[in-house]
């Protein structure tokens, strides 16, 4: 079996406090794009599971797909072995939930091929136990994250054309962007409308990090003053979105970065019935 695995942005993220267990609790609203990740399925007669990828980092035992499949292999007694190939093409630490979407993909690729007949709310207690956004991989589209993130309401689906994702390279684990976070703000009451989505978009961890990291806060300022509407970090970080009405704009800047040896990917929003059928396209 073969699935992709979509990424996300945040539209909005804002932090409220913390939760008894120590994470944060958290509203956000996620939006799936068309930047895909692939990951093949093979059952094999030996046990045990292998896994091969472009990106060499990902051939370990602490990958999440690895460590989900490792999970679904012992709690069902699953007697077949696995290998599995995954086409990293989402940046790694970069704010895009690649990790966490690879993680949900197994499970649904697992599930069907393993015949699990696994209920969506078991999916989801299953994703709870290994991130905070790996459920919303599960629903797709757009949709409202709270809690820690794992409570999701799916939301209408929200339609943005002409993205501009640049990343710098930096890798930010989610644990040290949160850490970041300047304490007295007043929080911000999610009011949010599909129709004003990007002049509403918000980060409250994109401060912190714009006075940490000097190159996200430059790519970010050369985002808005090179024809983006609007620039905003996305989740933890590192990556930058322009939000662009004008195509030639978008290209030129697009060009621009990439010249200065920055990933670059021009991407826009899927709407869930678009995720699900990327997913399962072969």
């Amino acid at each position: 079996m073969q699935v992709n695995s979509p990424a996300k942005i945040n539209l909005f993220l804002e932090v409220l406090g913390k939760l008894e267990n120590g994470f944060h609790k958290i509203d956000t609203v996620f939006c799936s794009i068309d930047l895909f990740d692939t990951l093949r399925f093979t059952l094999t007669k030996s046990p045990g599971i292998k896994i091969w990828s472009n990106l060499q980092e990902m051939v370990s035992d602490t990958n999440l797909v690895v460590q989900m499949a490792s999970y679904l292999t012992e709690r069902y007694s699953v007697r077949t072995g696995l290998k599995i190939d995954l086409e990293k093409r989402i940046p790694l630490a970069a704010g895009l939930g690649g990790g966490s979407s690879n993680a949900a993909m197994t499970l649904i690729a697992l599930n069907k091929l393993w015949n699990l007949e696994l209920s969506q709310e078991e999916q989801e207690s299953i994703c709870q136990r290994f991130g905070s956004d790996i459920t919303f991989f599960l629903h797709g589209g757009s949709a409202r994250g709270t809690g820690k993130g794992d409570r999701i309401e799916s939301l209408p689906d929200i339609e943005i054309d002409n993205l501009l994702l640049v990343n710098p390279g930096l890798r930010i684990p989610s644990r040290d962007a949160y850490q970041r976070l300047e304490p007295g703000k007043e929080t911000k009451v999610l009011e949010f409308d599909p129709r004003d989505s990007i002049l509403k978009a918000y980060n409250r961890l994109e401060h912190a990090i714009r006075k940490e990291y000097i190159e996200i806060d430059q790519i970010l300022n050369d985002l808005e003053s090179n024809g983006a509407v609007k620039a905003l970090m996305s989740g933890s970080g590192s990556t930058c979105i322009g939000f662009f009405d004008d195509d030639e704009l978008l290209a030129s800047c697009l060009n621009s970065f990439a010249g200065k040896g920055y990933w670059t990917h021009r991407a826009r929003t899927l709407s869930k019935e678009e995720y699900w059928s990327n997913v399962f396209k072969a």
